[in-house]
């Protein structure tokens, strides 16, 4: 069923379309002039519009163009008595989906109501979907083969096909809408959207406006009625993110609308049912929160049906490798330049990180050392200093790349380790003696006897 905008002055034509459509049980707005036919675009959201060419204040364009300023995805259609394939082609151009030729039957009017309020919804999920992937924070499966991702895996496994309130847990960083994503992948709604939204990104009140819409005039600068993503993603899946930065209002309005199924749009009393599956992530104890009184305790466990722990990627190093190698490949698309690869030492300094960042600082870091870095192999010392300093190596020293300790003598190291320090830090300054000698400690004939005598 669609909302449905009828622009006709004739009362008998209007009774016409009026009776037919709501056959179908649209929903049906009436107007007979330009006026009026205003007032209900600015007042409203249709799904369809049925526009008269001809009305006693103007022309029915003026009506269209205030649909695609106020709501382009409505669909037009254009009510004509002279059908003519001029008037076809410029109706296409002015962004009309169809029109209609009077006289016409009620069955293909019916028909192509259907249609167009089809193409309405598909053009708003595409939109939709559009913002949502701009949204998303990573584009790949769940990677890893550690004994906590088979778990997680599996979890996902049994969830997903469910309706079930999923709660994600975990540290910022570790993948927790990649998880949502494979949830409602594995679902029945996987043909239907699934909608994101950072909770955090937003004030208390808009983010009420964004999940549940408003109607015109609810706040300043609403100067239209606007969907809330409830409704755009009905049939579908809602990811919240970052839930438990939820304002106490908002949190009442999602626990109605996981209770009864129902929203309500900021400035409305009216209320309408969705159908929504939800999913909601967060790296804050919401438990704590409930004790402290920050976090209602009924919606807790309205949302804690299922939880799901992302473990941090500490304590599953043995999936670096394989992160790493995916990451690499991704940058690289990104980048548009050839696949880099990690040196083996460079790969046991981030084995032997802690990564506060998880996943996200995993891909930060290889990012900036492929930007930075000239050779097709990442060594160790084109990886951030934080994760230098990592001391991945027992028994001998990790060096920093830029505050060398000042009596630090190479000799004292042995030739193949100093002839290899030497290559990578000439690698890391582009070939530049002066850099790499004040990186070294030493000075710049001490670098040059060195490179003559192990042939760099």
């Amino acid at each position: 069923m669609a909302r449905v905008l009828i622009v006709e002055d004739e009362p008998n034509m209007r009774k016409v379309l009026s009776t037919n459509l709501r056959q179908d049980g649209h929903s049906l707005v009436e107007a007979s002039t330009v006026k009026e036919g205003l007032q209900a675009v600015y007042g409203n959201d249709f799904d369809v519009a049925l526009l008269d060419q001809k009305l006693p204040d103007g022309e029915g364009s003026e009506v269209l163009q205030a649909i695609q300023q106020a709501e382009p995805s409505t669909a037009v259609v254009v009510l004509t008595a002279f059908g003519t394939v001029e008037l076809a082609v410029e109706a296409m151009r002015n962004g009309v989906f169809d029109f209609l030729t009077k006289p016409f039957s009620a069955d293909n009017l019916r028909a192509v109501v259907r249609r167009a309020a089809e193409r309405a919804v598909l053009s708003r999920e595409n939109d939709l979907l559009r913002n949502t992937v701009d949204r998303l924070e990573g584009q790949s499966e769940i990677r890893g083969s550690s004994v906590a991702i088979v778990k997680l895996r599996e979890l996902i496994s049994r969830v997903g096909p469910t309706d079930a309130t999923v709660l994600i847990t975990g540290e910022t960083g570790t993948g927790k809408e990649l998880v949502a994503r494979a949830i409602h992948k594995s679902s029945d709604r996987s043909t239907k959207p699934l909608i994101s939204v950072n909770c955090a990104a937003f004030s208390d009140t808009l983010l009420e406006s964004e999940l549940f819409g408003h109607e015109r005039g609810a706040f300043t600068g609403a100067d239209k009625t606007r969907y809330g993503l409830f409704e755009a993603a009905h049939q579908g899946t809602l990811f919240l993110d970052e839930a438990g930065e939820m304002s106490a209002a908002a949190q009442a309005k999602l626990l109605r609308v996981l209770a009864e199924g129902k929203i309500t749009r900021v400035g409305s009393t009216a209320a309408r049912d969705v159908d929504v599956r939800v999913l909601v992530a967060t790296h804050r104890d919401l438990r704590k929160e409930v004790v402290n009184g920050t976090f209602r305790q009924d919606l807790y466990y309205r949302l804690a049906i299922v939880p799901i722990e992302v473990p941090p990627l500490r304590h599953r190093t043995a999936d670096i490798p394989e992160i790493a190698g995916h990451l690499l490949r991704q940058i690289a698309s990104d980048l548009k330049t050839t696949t880099r690869t990690l040196h083996p030492d460079a790969m046991q300094q981030l084995r032997s990180y802690s990564f506060p960042g998880n996943v996200r600082e995993l891909r930060n870091l290889l990012e900036r050392a492929c930007i930075l870095a000239s050779g097709p192999e990442l060594l160790w010392i084109d990886l951030p200093e934080v994760v230098q300093s990592t001391d991945a190596s027992p028994g001998l020293p990790i060096f920093n790349g830029t505050s060398l300790p000042e009596e630090f003598h190479l000799r004292s190291a042995l030739a193949s380790w100093e002839r290899g320090i030497i290559e990578q830090t000439l690698t890391k300054t582009n070939g530049s003696k002066t850099e790499a000698a004040r990186r070294l400690g030493i000075s710049k004939s001490d670098l040059s006897y060195k490179l003559s005598k192990y042939g760099l």
